[in-house]
């Protein structure tokens, strides 16, 4: 499904409604009754995992202190790596960035979050392609949320932020403590009570990189 045919599908089947705790930011969300399973029927080889249909407790948290201290973007060029539905670039957006990029391979996720931007009335640029194997992006900040969850993942994007953090760029996580979470590497600067699912909370932390020079 490609195209016209997949935003069809994502604005017919994927209700907009605000994110838990950040009403200032819309998406489109699956449902019980989206049909993600005709979509991966539909496209058997290359639909992946739909984590970009859903909300996830870094990008929420990561979102929400954007909101909440707009000097942290505002002025500033920003990458938002691993973006999937668009969640933390839009955050940023509408925090003040001067410039918001998101990288995401998924090509589900580019379609969704493409919607979303001009759902939210933010410009972002997309990137189709995977960053982390290259050398430091020019960006003033760098925003990871939720991209911990594996441990070979996580082994890329360290190395990859290693790297970023060494040329002075600031770096920003979001992560509810996930075992492959480099915690060495990291210093937390806020705490949020965030709402992957339902009403059900969990705590989540917004981490500030370090360098591991």
């Amino acid at each position: 499904m490609q195209g016209e045919t997949l935003n069809a599908f994502i604005r017919d089947n994927l209700p907009v409604a605000p994110v838990p705790g950040i009403a200032e930011i819309r998406l489109h969300k699956a449902a019980p009754d989206s049909g993600l399973r005709r979509l991966a029927e539909a496209d058997a080889a290359g639909f992946g995992s739909p984590y970009w249909a859903y909300h996830w407790a870094g990008g929420l948290a990561l979102a929400r202190h954007m909101l909440d201290y707009p000097e942290t973007v505002a002025g500033k060029t920003v990458l938002d790596l691993g973006a999937g539905g668009g969640l933390v670039a839009i955050a940023a957006a509408k925090a003040g960035a001067r410039r918001v990029t998101a990288a995401e391979t998924d090509p589900y996720a580019v379609a969704a979050l493409r919607l979303n931007a001009v759902l939210n009335g933010v410009a972002v640029e997309v990137i189709e392609d995977d960053l982390t194997p290259a050398a430091p992006p020019e960006t003033d900040v760098i925003l990871v949320g939720d991209l911990f969850y594996a441990p070979e993942l996580a082994t890329k994007v360290t190395a990859f932020l290693d790297r970023c953090a060494m040329t002075g760029q600031a770096v920003l996580v979001g992560d509810p403590w996930r075992a492959p979470l480099p915690a060495e590497r990291l210093s937390e600067i806020a705490r949020y009570a965030v709402a992957e699912t339902g009403k059900l909370t969990k705590p989540c932390g917004v981490f500030r990189w370090i360098s591991a020079a």
